[in-house]
């Protein structure tokens, strides 16, 4: 048996916790800026100002929070404190996202901004903890790729009960109590997944790091020093940015181009299932061609599925789930490849110090980056929509303004961040199951 390979049980128990985590984001960064700029009426350009804002200030906690994480290693639950610790903050700050007070325009931004910055810390603080601990779980080049592709298998669970369940809750009673009923019945989903993660997952593949001594500027410069962590970032940006515009426009794109909001929840679904149904394909193609040559074809491929989306106009019902069920397929990619490149790069990065390595630093910096694509997406497109005459509910042709910021501004970014990673050194492989052996870069 594989040394470096994890039980099923022990797999599943540490993934447990990205079904919550994923629960809690797929809401917060599709339905709040529809719920908050459409049902409660508030304007589209300050509800993308507020998002902007609250997503700038959660994305430059991140490097700090990651600085906690590696800090929390002097205490016996180590990271899995800080998983523990978020818990109470996601359910608090969903709940205040989805029951907010009947109130002017002002006094709504206040309870929007408040309610974002908790959930946001929540998130953070936990999901930040959970992905380096997941690093830490084995040492062997392939199943860091089982345990990404696993961890993205329940956040994908997660996303279909946060894509389904609030539409069903909706068509019952109505849109803003469907997803304050849905929020209050994430606390025990969270409760339990924290637990399991924190219980039952297993213990790291080497002892324990200490808690790193390093001040937080000189722990946050130390994935920087990596060229293989670099490139990783600046790919990473490009191809998040292409993702985040898209997520933060399709309940819009669904209701104005197609005419068919109420099939939102399926067509969310159809593309979350397919990317958890693809990853086994993804996984296959890592072991094959390399994790950066797999992630090349993901991206292409996206590409190639998604940007039909721009033709589609009322009534495409059947091509736009084409689109999703193309595109979701290649989202698989995404989900499974590059994290686990991460792990690797930390790994290697590893054997290249001496002494403590801020493993926290890599991770808030990485998800720093997730967030500022996020915070850019809807701070540049809401309110350039706005600007350009989209008003949200008025019928927009195939080939509109809207079809272009959703379907080919997206695949253009996403373009560039094929040929960044074509060029970008990033796999830096370990090939024996121990890890104890380190190969030289693959090239594209």
């Amino acid at each position: 048996m594989n040394p470096g390979r994890l039980s099923r049980r022990g797999l599943f128990a540490y993934a447990a916790f990205a079904l919550p985590l994923a629960m809690a984001a797929l809401p917060v960064y599709v339905h709040v800026p529809k719920f908050y700029g459409d049902a409660l009426g508030m304007p589209l350009a300050t509800v993308g100002a507020i998002l902007l804002a609250c997503r700038l200030l959660d994305a430059f906690q991140d490097p700090l929070l990651g600085y906690l994480s590696d800090r929390a290693q002097a205490y016996p639950l180590g990271r899995r404190l800080l998983i523990l610790l978020s818990v109470p903050l996601l359910a608090a700050g969903l709940i205040a996202l989805f029951h907010p007070p009947e109130a002017g325009d002002v006094a709504l931004g206040v309870w929007l901004a408040v309610a974002l910055v908790v959930v946001y810390l929540g998130f953070s603080m936990g999901s930040i903890s959970y992905y380096a601990l997941g690093a830490e779980l084995s040492r062997d080049y392939h199943e860091r790729t089982r345990i990404t592709a696993t961890r993205g298998a329940l956040a994908v669970a997660g996303v279909l009960l946060a894509a389904a369940v609030p539409e069903l809750l909706s068509a019952q009673i109505g849109a803003q109590a469907g997803l304050a009923l849905f929020s209050l019945a994430f606390i025990p989903v969270v409760l339990l997944g924290a637990a399991a993660t924190v219980r039952y997952s297993p213990r790291p593949a080497r002892a324990r790091p200490r808690a790193d001594a390093r001040g937080i500027y000189s722990a946050l410069r130390v994935p920087f020093a990596s060229a293989h962590y670099r490139w990783l970032i600046l790919v990473s940006i490009l191809s998040g940015i292409a993702a985040a515009i898209p997520a933060t426009l399709i309940l819009f794109y669904v209701q104005d181009v197609l005419q068919r909001p109420d099939l939102s929840g399926l067509f969310l679904a159809l593309y979350f299932v397919l990317g958890a149904a693809g990853m086994p394909l993804w996984i296959a193609a890592a072991r094959r061609l390399g994790k950066k040559r797999a992630w090349l074809l993901g991206m292409v491929f996206s590409v190639i599925a998604f940007v039909w989306a721009f033709l589609l106009g009322a009534g495409d019902i059947g091509e736009f789930a084409a689109v999703c069920v193309l595109s979701g397929l290649a989202y698989g990619a995404e989900l499974a490849i590059p994290p686990s490149i991460l792990a690797d790069i930390v790994d290697r990065d590893e054997r290249a110090a001496t002494g403590s390595r801020p493993d926290g630093a890599y991770f808030g910096l990485w998800q720093m980056v997730d967030k500022l694509n996020l915070a850019l997406a809807a701070g540049i497109a809401l309110p350039l929509l706005g600007w350009l005459g989209y008003q949200p509910g008025a019928l927009q042709a195939p080939q509109s303004t809207l079809s272009f910021m959703y379907a080919l501004v997206p695949c253009g970014i996403k373009l560039a961040a094929v040929a960044c990673l074509w060029a970008a050194p990033v796999e830096a492989r370990t090939g024996e199951p121990s890890g104890l052996t380190l190969h030289g870069e693959t090239a594209p």
